[in-house]
């Protein structure tokens, strides 16, 4: 009987040791020496391991970062192969040549086609260095693309949109590597980017943002975004957003002073006032994971004030996302 046991719990685990993770996108920061990966995917469950950032990517600081996607074997045989292979002092291309002759991952029997990879790094001088992979037997839609410092990947995807989009944002946004893969992440903001979740109106279920500095610990990084797993319909890129615009804290200075929430700490109601000239769009208030749980409607003629109605909120730290025609403010209170 205990044999017999043993044999379930191994068939239940082999059930839940493998699966399929879409879009992504790994990228070294030269002038700065900063390493970061981000990505998504429409996966039911995975919120039972933590979302799909501790499966896919892996980041050595100062040196490199590779994505390991499509067919996996959690935990990630092959993540951690390469990752190794980097730490040995391997390059990008040499990594790759590696793991396509030494598959350690027993989902689709060790076979490398259905596998993909996703490699950047630098070299001794510090130059950036990339490579990717993509298997003939991964799903369609599938492919990746490299640049000087990224590698882009995807598969399972609506068409070639999702991996252009990401990589345009990718190049031309401004501002820091995280704002740039941030930005990359809004280019598969459409729904099906995973065609997975088409039917629920969103990109994916589940999304991350990491970044290293050169000089992080391995377990203490600079930055750590992750959605586990939005409910259905819930799109995960915009909290991925919100929780990256309260990483940032203002990111502008000047709508921020033409706003002003009262009473904070909130009892039942809170009113939301702002100068003339402010165009609101939209609010919506989030919880400390990201998730958006209360969209406040904007009656047309407001007054340069709006007031807030939280009596369905429970006591605890919230954000109300101010979203203006010249950009997304977020403002905390508490509800007693």
């Amino acid at each position: 009987m205990k044999n017999l046991y043993i044999l379930l719990i191994v068939f239940l685990l082999s059930l839940t040791a493998k699966g399929q993770d879409t879009f992504s996108i790994i990228a070294v920061d030269p002038a700065t020496g900063d390493i970061g990966s981000a990505g998504a995917s429409c996966v039911d469950g995975a919120a039972n391991f933590g979302g799909i950032i501790d499966i896919i990517t892996k980041i050595i600081p100062g040196r490199g970062g590779v994505n390991s996607q499509a067919y996996v074997c959690i935990p990630n045989s092959n993540l951690n192969n390469a990752i190794s292979q980097m730490d040995n002092g391997a390059s990008p291309d040499e990594i790759i040549a590696y793991l396509l002759d030494n598959d350690s991952c027993n989902s689709q029997n060790f076979n490398p086609a259905f596998r993909q990879y996703g490699i950047a790094d630098f070299n001794t001088s510090g130059e950036p260095r990339t490579a990717g992979f993509t298997g003939d037997s991964t799903d369609d839609f599938k492919e990746d693309i490299q640049g000087p410092t990224y590698s882009v990947q995807g598969n399972i995807l609506l068409n070639q949109t999702v991996l252009n989009n990401m990589q345009t944002n990718f190049n031309t946004a401004s501002g820091t590597l995280a704002d740039k893969l941030m930005a990359a992440m809004q280019g598969a903001n459409f729904a099906g980017a995973d065609s997975r979740c088409l039917a629920r109106g969103t990109s994916s279920t589940s999304a991350y943002l990491l970044v290293y500095k050169a000089d992080d610990d391995i377990d203490n990084p600079f930055l750590r975004l992750n959605i586990e797993e939005m409910p259905f319909g819930e799109e995960p890129i915009d909290s991925l957003q919100i929780l990256y615009n309260q990483f940032l804290g203002a990111n502008d200075f000047a709508l921020k002073d033409k706003l002003q929430l009262y009473p904070n700490p909130v009892d039942a109601k809170f009113t939301l006032k702002y100068e003339p000239g402010v165009l609101i769009k939209n609010l919506g208030i989030s919880d400390l994971q990201g998730k958006i749980i209360l969209k406040p409607k904007i009656e047309a003629l407001n007054q340069g004030a709006i007031t807030i109605d939280t009596s369905s909120l429970i006591k605890g730290i919230y954000f109300l996302n101010v979203t203006t025609v010249k950009g997304i403010q977020t403002i905390q209170f508490i509800k007693k």
